[in-house]
């Protein structure tokens, strides 16, 4: 990682490349501009991660929610980029942003065919709570919590 630099999303075009490596890493749920859009309505923090000046990778960050004000931290990181600390300064940048929100929890939301993102979670602190495929499909999801020693 020679020059990482992670912006949030602003504009049209940012916004097209957070969905192009939404859609490379969960194919599953992959989303259209107008879907992606919505996302931002939502009051969702979206990032790029550039190295150089190339797109790297993107996360997402949900603010928090509930009575345990729970935030969703999503680092999502290119396969061909992956190994270089891309994801892990995704990663804390995203907690410190929820953290700055007033976050009581942290969790994260994984593909379970996505194996090395499950390592990098469980890297991090986080510890499964549940696995559960969503209705009408059949790929499998794994919800997991940030566990507080780890925060």
């Amino acid at each position: 990682m020679s020059d990482l630099r992670i912006d949030v999303v602003d504009g049209d075009a940012m916004l097209e490349q957070w969905r192009h490596v939404h859609n490379v890493i969960v194919p599953p749920a992959a989303m259209t501009p107008d879907e992606a859009r919505e996302r931002l309505g939502r009051g969702y923090r979206l990032e790029n991660a550039y190295d150089g000046g190339v797109l790297v990778g993107c996360s997402t960050v949900r603010p928090p929610q509930g009575e345990e004000a729970v935030a969703t931290v999503i680092a999502r990181v290119l396969p061909e980029h992956r190994g270089r600390g891309i994801g892990a300064a995704l990663y804390e940048k995203g907690l410190a942003h929820a953290r700055g929100l007033g976050a009581g929890e942290v969790e994260t939301v994984v593909l379970a065919a996505n194996t090395e993102g499950l390592r990098f979670a469980a890297a991090k602190g986080f510890v499964e709570r549940e696995r559960y495929v969503l209705d009408g499909e059949s790929d499998e999801w794994v919800d997991l919590r940030l566990v507080p020693s780890s925060a």
